[in-house]
């Protein structure tokens, strides 16, 4: 691959890769992995039908991804600090790789899956969902090949793009069962997985600085290096430092329950919305994969850049307000509401919130927290998501509870934390009202 960089440094250090190279297979990683947040999501039903799982049992179920993807996000976004991005997307990618491998063996070898087998598919689905958290490794990967002034715009792209995978997914893998059978539907899923990982393991290329540092050059040595041929963002010396300021600030705890809302409901409800169409409405798996694909995750995946834009110019505290109570709203319709049109509105009021409001949080952490910026990015993004994998179950216990009812009565959950949400950003609104200048940039 020829080097971006030329003169005798390039052939002394082999220095190689591009900006927008890094950029492309980041966001390819990204894209894969993020995908198996929808693993059981749209199948659900098949799995609910064969096993007899209870609501709760099926909510873990659809969450698990969500559990491994969240958690490993602080732990492997730190991991980027020491080796750079490419080894730590390559262990999540295979990792998730495994897990996908082994549910398609259990498919293959098994002629009816029963509840024995519950514990078995959930491991292989926490497996799966270690792609999740590649969001974490693409974010700094990025932000060390480009310009400061420049990782505003192409992370809002990079996130983006990613955040497509789960709706694309939902969408397609109902029509897949449909067409090729379940086993051959996840089959296809492991093949694009090994197509993914080998293609990010061929091109992708780690920032400069990080490249000098693998080949034994001093970590001062390496900066001027890296720093004459236009890198400059570097990591810093204590990760966990870092963590620990940002753990001290109270503002970051009321970011991360913004983002627990916003971005943990998100991922819950990507792979709810396929349950609550069929189980409410009796629609076919296809329609719901459509309904929860294209009427929510891809919504708030495309609405996310215009959200970016109007916080750009009317400061992420307001629009962070606006969205929330958007939330709020969809939240109200679908949970009173008794027709399919009020339950699709509903659907997509939270889909244009949500995605509104993911594009505020990271806006305002360097404003919040600018003394530990990467700190406070991993706890806001590893511990905000858990609202993934803890808002399923949930949803469950109140369709045990409550029976065919309980998947609207469910949603009076998001009303509650949609309130939530509205008095920490409306604090946060006014603390920016007394500041001057825009919101901070995305990190």
């Amino acid at each position: 691959m020829p080097s971006a960089v030329s003169g005798p440094e390039a052939h002394r250090y082999r220095l190689s890769g591009t900006a927008r190279q890094g950029f492309a297979l980041a966001t390819w990683g990204f894209f894969a992995g993020f995908a198996t947040v929808a693993l059981y999501g749209p199948a659900a039903v098949l799995f609910q039908d064969q096993m007899r799982l209870t609501g709760v049992s099926l909510g873990l179920l659809v969450a698990a991804p969500q559990i491994t993807g969240s958690l490993f996000r602080i732990p492997f976004g730190a991991w980027v600090d020491r080796a750079g991005g490419r080894v730590p997307m390559l262990t999540l990618l295979g990792l998730s790789l495994i897990g996908v491998w082994g549910l398609v063996f259990i498919l293959a070898t098994t002629a009816a899956i029963d509840f024995r087998l519950y514990p078995v598919i959930l491991f292989f689905g926490l497996l799966s969902g270690c792609g999740v958290a590649s969001f974490s490794v693409g974010i700094p990967q990025v932000s060390y090949w480009y310009p400061q002034s420049r990782q505003g715009a192409i992370l809002g792209i990079y996130s983006g793009i990613g955040n497509l995978a789960p709706g694309l997914f939902t969408l397609l893998l109902p029509v897949a069962i449909e067409t090729w059978g379940v086993m051959g539907s996840y089959l296809g899923w492991l093949l694009f997985l090994i197509v993914a990982a080998s293609v990010y393991a061929w091109f992708a290329r780690d920032a400069y600085y990080f490249q000098l540092r693998a080949q034994g050059v001093g970590a001062d040595e390496s900066r001027e290096i890296a720093a004459r041929h236009g890198e400059e963002l570097f990591p810093k010396e204590s990760v966990w430092h870092a963590l620990m300021v940002a753990a001290e600030n109270p503002r970051t705890w009321g970011l991360m329950v913004l983002y627990f809302v916003s971005f943990g409901g998100f991922l819950a409800l990507t792979v709810w919305f396929p349950i609550f169409w069929v189980n409410s409405y009796h629609v076919s798996m296809v329609q719901a994969g459509i309904l929860g694909g294209a009427g929510f995750s891809l919504l708030a995946a495309v609405i996310r850049v215009y959200g970016s834009a109007l916080s750009e110019r009317f400061g992420a505290e307001r629009v962070a307000v606006l969205a929330y109570s958007i939330v709020l709203a969809g939240a109200l319709l679908l949970t009173l509401g008794r027709s399919f049109c009020l339950s699709l509105a509903g659907e997509m009021f939270i889909a244009l919130g949500m995605g509104t409001a993911n594009a505020t949080v990271f806006r305002m952490v360097p404003r919040y927290v600018p003394e530990a910026v990467g700190g406070a990015s991993w706890f806001v993004g590893g511990i905000g998501a858990t609202g993934g994998f803890m808002l399923p179950p949930f949803l469950g216990a109140v369709v045990d509870a409550l029976g065919r009812r309980g998947y609207a009565g469910g949603f009076f959950a998001y009303l509650v934390l949609a309130v939530i949400a509205l008095i920490v950003s409306s604090g946060f609104c006014r603390i920016g009202m007394q500041r001057s200048g825009p919101a901070g940039g995305q990190h």
